[in-house]
């Protein structure tokens, strides 16, 4: 009688063959677009964060652009410290407690050798900085206050030196 060929259709095939597969491939094809259009959001509206410490960026700007050097006016005419004063106000923090390897104040053992070198390379040592030291010169005191502070801490440890004196004044014509 009649062909019929509702009957001899292939049987369809294709890439999802369980439940289980089509569900995971229809959470996959929300969840996957979601996670790149967040990636999406993130790199567009990165241009608009500002880098860390820009918060204060006319600061920043002239911190980067300042003077290199600086003038301080200070009175010439003010007394001059003594040693005393400026080992408590600036050589004190290390040499009290002898830190960075300095030598403790009053130590005669570890003074000794420097002593034996003459307070002009003490107080040269000093302005110049040694070792973990840095550079004196310059700071809130001048090279006679700081060859004072030198002279004292050497004869607290058993040097004689004499405490330096300022330059006389120079006579204006």
């Amino acid at each position: 009688m009649s062909d019929n060929s509702h009957d001899h259709h292939e049987a369809h095939t294709g890439p999802v063959k369980t439940p289980k597969q089509m569900l995971l491939l229809s959470l996959a094809s929300f969840i996957i677009p979601v996670f790149i259009i967040i990636g999406l959001v993130f790199y567009v509206t990165s241009a608009n964060k500002e880098a860390p410490g820009a918060s204060d960026a006319e600061r920043s700007v002239a911190e980067r652009i300042q003077k290199i050097g600086s003038v301080e006016i200070r009175d010439a005419n003010r007394p001059l410290k003594s040693g005393e004063e400026v080992y408590k106000a600036q050589c004190s923090a290390c040499h009290a407690t002898g830190a960075a390897g300095s030598p403790k104040f009053g130590d005669a053992g570890a003074w000794g050798p420097r002593i034996k070198q003459g307070l002009a390379t003490l107080t040269n040592s000093a302005l110049k900085g040694k070792g973990a030291m840095g550079a004196q010169g310059g700071g809130d005191f001048n090279d006679v206050e700081i060859s004072r502070a030198a002279a004292y801490m050497a004869n607290n440890a058993g040097a004689k030196f004499e405490e330096p004196q300022a330059p006389p004044a120079e006579e204006k014509k």
